[in-house]
Order: structure tokens, then C-alpha cells, then sequence
């Protein structure tokens, strides 16, 4: 019997504390088939170490606080480089990417990917961060486009080669999303609803102006009018460059009426609390992909969303979803206010949100994607 040579993959990711998506990847990668190690980058130990470590998966954690650590990073990332010798190196998060592209650049290690997680954010908003996309785009023999959405942009607007995009869906244990422990979820209830407020309305988004937090806000000081009892619950809260704007438009909502969660590491129950979520990015670009849309649908939560991102592509109003124009406090409002309304159109949307999920977006689609992406010559 020939035994084949494993595939030996390093992932590279910066200012990442949790994230479930690499804990799935770590966890249902073929372990006969792929060698998998992770070099992350953080200013302290940080949670997703922690898992790896749990599960026996190999894992490096160097300290970085930023610019003033990129030379030693640099260093750093090219030791652990040359000593592991990968046949794939794959990034994510811009420092992540720079930084360990570069190293493999320099080592000349063939197979050089970085998942392109922005759009045309830095074009929008920062427009001296879009030498960086550049460079990643030069340094990267692969790029995985989360959406088609990301894909038009590297192609279109950057000019990348098509050869070098690959599409490669965020996949999800959707199963994790309907199968939430009761106890759980009532432990969240009593912690962050204790007087068991209705209805809730839902927001996971940090406070940045592209997001779209604000529209949503005023769409919501108009349903308490319809729903004196409502409670906003806004997820992933007080970071961000919009946070000032944010907390003015919070300050006009009665102080019982709404409630800001930094971070919450049970998502999964988190999402039950809701009755009606809310996402609306500013315009259809801007979201590169979006995974809450994907996560509010698994978990059953009858959602109001503008058409952004990876929403372009699987999102039918009144199917599986109510879609709203861009920037339309009015139309959200009247969104949340008719699924609050119509039982039958809330039961719909629940049971055809998760169906149109499903086909889309398993973890075993993007398992397949990325060792394919790795195997290919």
C-alpha cells in the first residue's frame, strides 16, 4: 500500500480572539489527507489558542500590539516558515496577510493564499489601506473571494487576474444553529432580557458607519410606539469609528429599551433571544460577505436586510427574507413592524430562511472548496 504524503498547511491570522469558523476548519479539515498548523497574531492569548491547543491541533501564538511588532513578527513568522517548510500557507486579516506573505514570498513557498475578508472597504473608507490590498494581491499566488461580490471587485476594480480568484463560500455547522441548548438560552435571557421584554429586535454588528446602525436605530425608536415593551439588543457593540454617532442616537431611546453586548461568545443562543433581526449595510458593495445574514437564517430568525454582499446571492424578499432599500429608516421600520404582524409571513420566512441556507452554505461545501483549493496545482 502506497501511503500518500500529507498536504502541509499553515494558516497565519492576526487579531483574532474567537472565531467558530477556524475552529470548525482546525476540527474537519481531513487530518489524513492535510498536516494543519496556525501561527496567530495577538496582543494577548486568545481564546481560539486556546481550542486548538484543546483539540491537539499544532499552534503558535506570537505577541503582536500592532506596527511597532511588525519587524519582529516579520521575523518571527519567517522562522516558524522555514523550520515547518509548508506546501500551503494561507492568511487572513491584513497584518496576517502581509506579513506571512511575504515571508513566503521570500521562501519561495509555492502556494501562497490569503482569504480576501474586505471588499471596497479601503477604497470607501481608507484609501491609503489600498497599497495593502495591492500588495496582498501581488504577494498571494491564490486569493479566495468569500462571495461574487469579492471576486468583481479583485477582478473588476483591482485587476487581478480571474485565474488567481477562487470563489470559496464561508461554510457553517448549521445544524449548531437549531440544536441551542434551552438551558442555555434561558441562561442568556436572564442575563442580558431579565424582565423577558417583547418583542426583541436584534442587531450583531460593530458600530461603523458602513453597517448601517444608524438607519436602524430611529427605525426602532418609531416601533416602540406600536411595541411600548420592544428592547433593541445590540450585539458586538461600542467598537468602532462610528460609536460617537451611535450613542447620540441611543441616548433618544428610553433607557430600558435597549441594551449593548461588547461580545458574546455563545452565538448560538444569542440568536434565539431575538424575534426579528436586523442587518443593513449601506449599499450593495460594501459587505464583503456577511455572515450573520447566513447565521440569522440557520438559527430560524425571521430577518429585515438590505441587499448587500453575500445577501445578492441567496436573498429573495418576502421567501426568505424582507428586503429593504439602502439607507431607509422608514422601510426597515415597516419590515419589522409587518413581521411582527403576520404570523403566517414570520413562519414562512423562519422555515424558508433555513432551507435556503442549508443548500448553500455547509460546512462540508467549504471543507471540499479549500482542499481542493490546497491539492490544485
Amino acid at each position: 500500500m502506497i501511503r500518500t504524503q500529507k498536504v502541509k498547511v499553515v494558516y497565519i491570522i492576526s487579531n483574532i480572539d474567537k472565531a467558530i469558523g477556524f475552529e470548525w476548519t482546525a476540527k474537519y479539515l481531513d487530518k489524513a489527507k492535510f498536516d494543519l498548523s496556525f501561527v496567530l497574531l495577538n496582543p494577548k492569548p486568545s481564546y481560539l489558542a486556546k481550542y486548538l491547543n484543546e483539540i491537539g491541533v499544532r499552534v503558535t501564538e506570537l505577541n503582536y500590539r500592532g506596527k511597532k511588532d511588525i519587524l519582529v513578527s516579520l521575523w518571527n513568522v519567517f522562522n516558524i516558515l522555514r523550520k515547518e517548510k509548508p506546501d500551503v500557507i494561507h492568511t487572513h486579516l491584513v497584518e496576517a496577510d502581509i506579513i506571512g506573505l511575504f515571508c513566503g514570498k521570500i521562501l519561495g513557498i509555492k502556494k501562497r493564499i490569503y482569504t480576501r475578508h474586505n471588499s471596497n472597504f479601503h477604497k470607501k473608507y481608507h484609501s491609503n489601506a489600498e497599497k495593502f490590498d495591492s500588495l496582498c494581491n501581488y504577494l498571494s499566488t491564490d486569493i479566495a473571494a468569500i462571495s461574487k461580490n469579492v471576486a468583481n471587485i479583485l477582478i473588476a476594480q483591482e485587476n487581478v487576474n480571474p485565474k488567481k480568484v477562487h470563489l470559496v463560500y464561508h461554510g457553517f455547522d448549521l445544524s449548531a444553529f437549531e440544536n441551542v441548548d434551552k438551558q442555555e438560552i434561558a441562561n442568556l435571557c436572564d442575563k442580558y432580557n431579565p424582565k423577558n421584554k417583547r418583542p426583541v429586535i436584534g442587531v450583531i454588528a460593530r458600530y461603523m458607519h458602513w453597517k448601517g446602525i444608524h438607519f436602524i436605530i430611529p427605525a426602532f425608536k418609531n416601533l416602540l410606539v406600536d411595541f411600548p415593551n420592544a428592547i433593541l439588543i445590540l450585539a458586538n457593540a461600542k467598537k468602532g469609528d462610528y460609536k460617537d454617532e451611535i450613542g447620540s442616537l441611543l441616548n433618544e431611546l428610553p433607557n430600558n429599551s435597549f441594551i449593548e453586548i461588547e461580545f458574546e461568545h455563545n452565538l448560538f443562543a444569542l440568536y434565539q433571544l431575538f424575534d426579528v433581526f436586523v442587518h443593513t449595510p449601506i449599499d450593495e458593495e460594501v459587505e464583503a460577505f456577511g455572515q450573520i445574514y447566513v447565521e440569522a437564517l440557520a438559527a430560524g430568525i425571521p430577518s429585515v436586510f438590505s441587499n448587500s454582499g453575500i445577501a445578492r446571492e441567496f436573498i429573495k424578499d418576502k421567501q426568505n427574507a424582507l428586503i429593504v432599500n439602502f439607507q431607509n429608516t422608514t422601510e426597515i421600520y415597516q419590515s419589522m413592524k409587518l413581521i411582527l404582524t403576520d404570523d403566517l409571513l414570520r413562519k414562512n420566512l423562519s422555515k424558508q430562511g433555513r432551507y435556503s441556507v442549508n443548500r448553500m452554505f455547509s460546512l462540508q461545501n467549504l471543507i471540499d472548496s479549500l482542499e481542493n483549493l490546497y491539492t490544485k496545482n
